[in-house]
């Protein structure tokens, strides 16, 4: 039990319930989708919504059967209600900050990007941060500056009401059959889409995986790459790509030889790590046998449009993949095994790769 997160939970319930209502279809907001999420983060100690509760009295039934204390922020005469629940909410986490050392995680739940500096001041208190906010509504400035963030529309609970709109028919004389209206196809751009997506998440995690590699000596670990993964994009959830468990979306990738999964020290937390030879030398010879047949086995050619060349060849290509940053950064690579020779021209201004002649 030791090991376990301690959650401190706090809701800009009016940001949550109107961002909910007015971007989700009239939805309800509820918070059974936020409290499944959090209890796999860990075990919730503190519970606390921020309104004035007389605008949101159903409400208050939910959250009370929810364990929710309920911090009533009445609207006063000359007084902004907002800024009154927004300064309180602040101060009490701040306050929970210093006085309870075993809650290691805070979770804001708002879009407004005015929490932004308590986010940082609770980071630099060696306090992990979540929010949790509406995407239409969440300001571009809080999830980056969060440990992890998550939209509450993507939460797995939450249903959102189909918006219908109302068109007007037109009146049809009598006698006279209705034209069939053809739809166009959805099945090719949903294919388009999903591939982009798999190509986006494999460059993402190839990306990833090559750099923890370079900074440390150990190996990588499945959770320290989700850790850096979260780092790198607080938003990023193994569910939008259409995963249960990120176990499961390495298992994919492992399959495509994106990457190799072996036994790591601790159970079920694999290591990973890229492919070592198979398809790297393949995209080195691949590499070879463009510029050879480009400019033969005694000329040069320039490094600006190479990589449109090999995608003719191989349509996909991906220097990404590989677990380099840039095309250049693969050539280098490539120079280095003997592949090709890979030369600055003052006169060409630009890198100039030559196909070495093979023994």
């Amino acid at each position: 039990m030791d090991q376990e997160e301690r959650i401190a939970l706090f809701l800009d319930y009016e940001n949550l319930a109107l961002g909910a209502r007015d971007h989700l279809g009239g939805m309800t907001f509820d918070l059974r989708p936020i409290a499944d999420a959090l209890a796999e983060r860990g075990r919730v100690v503190v519970r606390r919504a921020y309104a004035d509760w007389s605008y949101f009295d159903e409400d208050r039934r939910m959250l009370t059967r929810s364990h929710v204390e309920l911090i009533d922020m009445p609207q006063r005469m000359g007084a902004s209600r907002k800024n009154a629940a927004d300064i309180k909410m602040a101060v009490d986490a701040m306050e929970l900050a210093f006085e309870r050392d075993y809650i290691s995680t805070f979770v804001l739940c708002t879009g407004d990007s005015d929490f932004t500096p308590l986010v940082h001041k609770l980071r630099e208190l060696n306090k992990r941060v979540i929010g949790v906010g509406v995407e239409k509504t969440t300001s571009a400035l809080l999830p980056p500056a969060c440990d992890e963030f998550l939209y509450y529309d993507r939460l797995e609970g939450v249903e959102i009401p189909p918006t219908r709109t109302k068109r007007s028919r037109p009146v049809r004389p009598a006698g006279i059959e209705p034209e069939p209206v053809e739809q166009e196809p959805e099945t090719q751009p949903a294919a388009d889409a999903s591939s982009r997506d798999a190509d986006t998440l494999a460059v993402l995690v190839a990306q990833t995986v090559s750099g923890l590699q370079r900074s440390s000596s150990g190996g990588v670990s499945a959770s320290t790459l989700k850790r850096t993964l979260l780092r790198k994009d607080p938003t990023f959830n193994e569910a939008d790509y259409g995963f249960r468990a990120f176990g499961e979306l390495l298992r994919h990738l492992a399959e495509q030889n994106v990457v190799e999964l072996v036994d790591g020290p601790a159970a079920g937390d694999p290591e990973v790590t890229l492919p070592e030879h198979g398809d790297l030398e393949a995209a080195f010879n691949l590499l070879r046998s463009v510029v050879v047949d480009l400019a033969g086995s005694d000329g040069s050619v320039a490094l600006s449009g190479l990589k449109n060349q090999l995608r003719r060849v191989r349509p996909d290509f991906s220097e990404k993949k590989l677990g380099y940053r840039s095309f250049l950064q693969f050539c280098r690579a490539a120079a280095t095994t003997g592949a090709v020779d890979l030369q600055w021209s003052p006169d060409a201004d630009d890198y100039l790769l030559t196909a070495k002649t093979q023994s």
